[in-house]
């Protein structure tokens, strides 16, 4: 059984998606997390990140895996440097290249291959998995998400104004929501949950208690 977690950043994706998986026995895939490796390959490498067919190369020969909840790119450990604010601004450019995002769910799909699995992004109800099970597209008010993005770089030992965040949020949410391929959007058969006056702890019971009740109907 597939399940699907799309939404913007700091609508609580990440978290729930994890959470679920644990509950469920399923695997995770944090696809936000593939885009992130390929981003910071390319920004270690001084790949030009407006250069689209430079970016296309170097992702096709990036090596990543997961372990748990740890993201390695050969054998070293990236869990932390990929959740940068660097990496996280510059990302808009892996994002928008359709050569990489393309080669990226082709990933995605060979890692669900045969398994119960949770896996969380933009796109992964509309293009990724059009045919997933159960989908979901989680939202938040926007001065929650910075609010929740803010103390979650701050538990990493950096300082960013909600003002900053707001404005890189802002721009961000329209770069994906009028992206040409993998646009941020809910799938026609997503449920929507707006997670802004929810606990963690309710959103994730929410989400639960709706996949099993998927499962055993089907």
């Amino acid at each position: 059984m597939i399940v699907t977690i799309d939404g913007p950043a700091g609508a609580g994706k990440s978290t729930t998606a994890r959470q679920l998986a644990e509950r469920l026995g399923f695997h995770y895939l944090d696809t936000g997390a593939m885009y992130r490796v390929v981003t910071l390959v390319c920004l270690r490498q001084g790949v030009d990140l407006n250069d689209a067919e430079a970016v296309a190369a170097a992702a096709r020969k990036v090596s990543f895996h997961f372990e748990g909840n740890r993201v390695f790119v050969d054998d070293a450990d990236v869990t932390l440097a990929i959740r940068g604010s660097n990496v996280t601004h510059e990302s808009r450019h892996i994002a928008a290249n359709l050569d990489v995002r393309a080669w990226l769910v082709e990933r995605q799909r060979e890692l669900a291959a045969g398994l119960d699995i949770v896996t969380e992004g933009r796109d992964q109800g509309t293009v990724a998995f059009p045919d997933a099970e159960c989908k979901f597209f989680l939202t938040a008010d926007p001065q929650q998400r910075a609010l929740r993005r803010q103390r979650e770089l701050q538990a990493r030992g950096e300082n960013v104004a909600l003002e900053t965040i707001l404005e890189q949020q802002e721009g961000r949410d329209r770069r994906d929501e009028l992206r040409e391929v993998g646009a941020l959007k809910p799938a026609p058969d997503a449920i929507q949950v707006d997670t802004s006056a929810l606990s963690a702890t309710e959103v994730l019971a929410f989400l639960e208690q709706t996949v099993r009740d998927r499962a055993t109907s089907s």
